[in-house]
Parts: structure tokens; C-alpha cells; sequence
């Protein structure tokens, strides 16, 4: 599959060194495509299975669209991204507060139907974004794979993303439409409150137990 990512930093920068090493080829959409950060990435990946361009060109060349920017720059990177109209967008995004101290959008809405009505006409989905970047480079623990939940409102779109995920080691959960993007951002907030705030570290991530 050929990947937009969005955005080269911790998320989008190992999400793209998993998605090559499943065998998609990975284009990074960044403002700088020439600065000396992007090439060492494209240098570690490998020229083969990876580029870096624009945003614009990475989202022409791609057939699903990861968004993997800071909040902040989330409507920017869409502004430049051209015709979204029928593209999988994933969207990894938290809207955190400058201080990570708790999210600017939650409860009767969500990042990820705020990009949805930015992003005119494609098919939103809600996935990586509820644990660190850490994880997403290696999601295997000695109890079992980390789970990344995955919601959105188009089924097939859907099932594409959890197929990646669990392409790159993750168990996904179909976690239902996408206005429960609602319930994920807080986990995310969860997440990196345990990590940050109370001390335990990256080292751990969310399962599921079944009996």
C-alpha cells in the first residue's frame, strides 16, 4: 500500500518505519522535505520504501493518509494537502493543552470529527494515538500485544486500519463509529498522564484481558 504520513516527528517518523517494514512504500508529507532530520529518516528507512515531499504530493501519491502532526498544526497540514475527497485519513492526533495537562476539545466532540469536517469528503478514522511512540516501534510485551483501538464511520476504510495496525504487532479493536474518537483521546490523556505525570515511565501500554 503506498502511505501519506503527515508529519516526520516521534509518531509519524516510527509509524513510517513500521508501515515500510510491513512492506508499504511511505511518503512523508513535511513542510522542509530537504531539511537534514528528513533525510536522515528517509536514510534510515531506505530510499526504496520511503520519501519525503510535500504534503501536497505525498497525499497525491498516496492511497490512505496518515495524520501524525501536533494538534496545532493539524488544520494547516490539511489546508496544503489538496483533494482529500475518498482518501482513508487516519487520524492520530490529541488535542493536548500546551501544557499536557488535559485535552482543548472533549465530551460533545473529538479531534478526530473536528479533522473530518476539515478534511472534505474523506473517510475519517480514529487510530494511534492512545499510547507513545515507543510502542508503536514496539507493541510486543512478554503478556501479549499492546491494542490499539480504531473507530471510524466507514466500515471498509475501517478494516484497512485494522489490518495495519495489526500488520505492525498491535491486537486492533474495531471500537465502533467514529464519534467515539470522544472516548479514545481521553485513554490517550490516560496514557501519558501515567507516563508523565505519575511516574511509570513509556514502558507499558493498554491490553485487553479475556476470559
Amino acid at each position: 500500500m503506498k502511505i501519506a504520513i503527515l508529519g516526520a516527528g516521534n509518531v509519524g517518523g516510527t509509524l513510517g518505519k513500521a508501515f515500510a517494514s510491513a512492506g508499504h512504500k511511505v511518503f512523508f508529507g513535511v513542510p522542509n522535505p530537504e531539511d537534514e532530520k528528513n533525510k536522515k529518516l528517509i536514510d534510515l528507512i531506505g530510499p526504496n520504501s520511503s520519501s519525503a515531499g510535500s504534503v501536497s504530493d505525498a497525499v497525491q501519491f498516496a492511497e490512505l493518509v496518515v495524520l501524525a502532526t501536533p494538534w496545532n498544526a493539524a488544520r494547516t497540514a490539511l489546508q496544503s494537502a489538496g483533494n482529500l475527497s475518498d482518501k482513508v485519513v487516519v487520524d492520530c492526533t490529541n488535542p493536548l493543552k500546551e501544557d499536557m495537562s488535559g485535552l482543548v476539545i472533549g465530551h460533545t466532540s473529538s479531534a478526530a470529527e473536528q479533522i473530518a469536517q476539515w478534511a472534505v469528503g474523506a473517510k475519517v478514522c480514529k487510530a494511534f494515538n492512545q499510547t507513545g511512540f515507543q510502542n508503536m516501534a514496539n507493541p510486543k510485551f512478554n503478556s501479549g500485544n499492546a491494542v490499539i483501538f480504531v473507530c471510524g464511520d466507514d466500515f471498509s476504510s475501517k478494516k484497512i486500519v485494522l489490518q495495519l495496525a495489526e500488520q505492525i504487532g498491535f491486537e486492533s479493536i474495531d471500537a465502533g463509529p467514529l464519534s467515539v474518537a470522544r472516548l479514545l483521546e481521553p485513554l490517550a490523556m490516560l496514557w501519558i498522564h501515567l507516563a508523565y505525570k505519575a511516574n511509570m515511565g513509556t514502558d507499558f501500554a493498554f491490553g485487553i484481558l479475556r476470559r
